[in-house]
């Protein structure tokens, strides 16, 4: 027996509530899948557009990293727009400071979105195969209790097999999706202390290059 029999045999002997399981695994898959790719694109956006304006930043030319950051759909572009637009109308560090943190909390939603939700379905599979494992059981019982003696054996055998088979499936979801949940989180980590990083670093500049332009006026 191939490996494709198996599972189909797998599945055959699981009893219904295995297909309330096979819906909440492809819906987890989806999520991890688009996560995965939003995340991974919103990361390599981002270094991408803080290498291009961080020169431009050094060497002072706002108006242009405006215009460049007023056209990127990049997080990184966005935080770095809002403390822009915000130093022509105040010059506060503190101002910059509140304006970007105002994007970040814009931002940080839209990167931890739907990522819960592979924890809750993990926690919610693993239910259901253990629903699944119980109704096995309770239809076994009852139904040995109702046939002879000579049929008890094979009825309680194929009772018992739909019973695990339910449990067993539901651990091998919920394990991997745990694991990717706490992956996906990582990544969003990562991505948030990297813009924490060029907000502090963009703040660091800012005020630098005020500090040289000052002495230069008097």
């Amino acid at each position: 027996m191939n490996a494709f029999q198996t599972a189909v045999k797998f599945f055959q002997d699981s009893g219904l509530f295995i297909y309330p399981s096979l819906l909440i695994m492809a819906i987890g898959v989806s999520i991890a899948i688009e996560r995965f790719i939003f995340l991974n694109r919103t990361r390599t956006q981002n270094r991408q557009l803080w290498a291009k304006v961080q020169p431009m930043l050094q060497q002072g030319q706002f108006k242009e990293v405006h215009g460049v950051t007023a056209k990127s759909d990049a997080a990184m572009g966005k935080i770095v727009h809002y403390g822009l637009t915000r130093m022509q109308s105040a010059g506060r560090r503190e101002d910059i400071d509140n304006a970007m943190e105002e994007g970040m909390m814009e931002i940080v939603p839209r990167l931890e979105k739907r990522t819960h939700y592979i924890a809750t379905l993990a926690n919610v599979i693993t239910l259901v195969g253990l629903l699944g494992t119980i109704i096995g059981l309770i239809k076994g019982f009852t139904a040995v209790a109702q046939v002879n003696p000579a049929e008890k054996a094979e009825l309680l055998s194929a009772s018992i097999s739909i019973a695990m088979n339910n449990t067993a499936f539901a651990l091998m979801v919920a394990i991997p999706f745990l694991l990717i949940h706490a992956f996906l989180q990582a990544k969003t980590s990562e991505i948030v202390d990297g813009l924490e990083a060029a907000k502090i670093s963009f703040l660091n500049l800012v005020q630098r290059l005020r500090a040289e332009q000052t002495p230069a006026a008097r």
